[in-house]
């Protein structure tokens, strides 16, 4: 059975090519590298290494077992990034993960309120996809992340801020003048910027779209709305983004309307249920939540846009 030392050696000898090259790698002596993998050799009872003409080549068994090592080795890179930022870790720096909608308007608007009363405390704030929510807070890359229908995570409890829906953004005079909800049946005749993705939201509209046995023609498919936003700029079609990424691009070209059926979701603040919040992330939960809940619908903006006759404002 090998150790973690091991470990490190046997992974840094397969992956470099070499043991001078992995003697490099790890900062030690050539020797110490040899010693260690004969050891290893020793200790699982097969050679690791074809040795010829100074090179090694990896036998058959040492390719199996790297699969194994490889993954170990990336949770030993995870334990390091934890232990860093758990020691980076003060009451006077909050950490934020938002999901990309949220980047464009939600969240700058919330930081702006929380720093005019905190002008002292440091904001770290990136984006994130859904999936990566888990790992980001349990490596404390973030303290609280903001996201669609919650992630089911034994470790992660959640808050939730607000609601939001697809809308359907379009470019003007794509539809006819009006507030009423664009049906979704109608976006069978149109080339269509397709939400071809796992995530919450690609999830939720799916399944509308099968309970309705839509055929659309997805001429093109993406993962993150701002690309469809800007693709539905370029004329390339319509699509159906998140209401915050629909009020950030609307304006003289472009406009968005709710579709019926409604396709609403939740916002949560998502965090680890076994890590106490700080007081500062508190205030910024308080925040977004009441930033949130003081904003229009999607159809209310709607209205106020057409009865001015342009787009909706941020």
């Amino acid at each position: 059975m090998m150790n973690l030392r091991h470990i490190e050696v046997f992974h840094a000898v397969y992956t470099h090519g070499s043991v001078s090259a992995a003697a490099r790698a790890l900062n030690v002596a050539q020797p110490s590298v040899s010693k260690m993998l004969r050891h290893a050799e020793s200790r699982v009872g097969f050679p690791l290494f074809h040795r010829a003409r100074g090179r090694l080549t990896p036998t058959d068994e040492a390719r199996i077992i790297f699969l194994e090592v490889d993954e170990i080795y990336a949770k030993l890179g995870s334990l390091h990034q934890t232990s860093v930022n758990i020691a980076r870790g003060v009451n006077g720096v909050v950490r934020l993960a938002v999901m990309p909608g949220f980047g464009l308007d939600v969240a700058p608007n919330a930081v702006a309120t929380f720093r005019r009363r905190y002008p002292n405390v440091k904001v770290d704030i990136h984006t994130i996809h859904h999936a990566d929510i888990p790992r980001a807070l349990v490596e404390r890359t973030c303290d609280v992340a903001v996201g669609y229908d919650p992630v089911h995570h034994p470790r992660l409890a959640r808050t939730q801020i607000g609601t939001g829906e697809l809308v359907l953004l379009f470019r003007k005079g794509e539809f006819p003048e009006g507030t009423a909800p664009v049906p979704l049946e109608a976006l069978a005749s149109r080339d269509f910027i397709s939400l071809i993705h796992s995530g919450p939201l690609g999830n939720l509209f799916n399944d509308a779209v099968e309970r309705l046995g839509l055929v659309l023609n997805d001429a093109i498919t993406i993962n993150t709305m701002y690309i469809a936003a800007s693709l539905v700029r370029q004329g390339l079609g319509v699509a159906l983004v998140d209401d915050f990424t629909a009020r950030a691009y609307s304006g003289d070209e472009l406009e968005y309307r709710q579709v019926e059926p409604r396709l609403g979701f939740g916002i949560h603040c998502i965090y680890l249920a076994d890590r106490p919040l700080s007081r500062f992330m508190k205030q910024v939960i308080q925040i977004l939540g009441s930033s949130m809940a003081g904003g229009q619908s999607p159809g209310a903006r709607s209205a106020a846009v057409t009865a001015a006759g342009g787009g909706a404002s941020l």
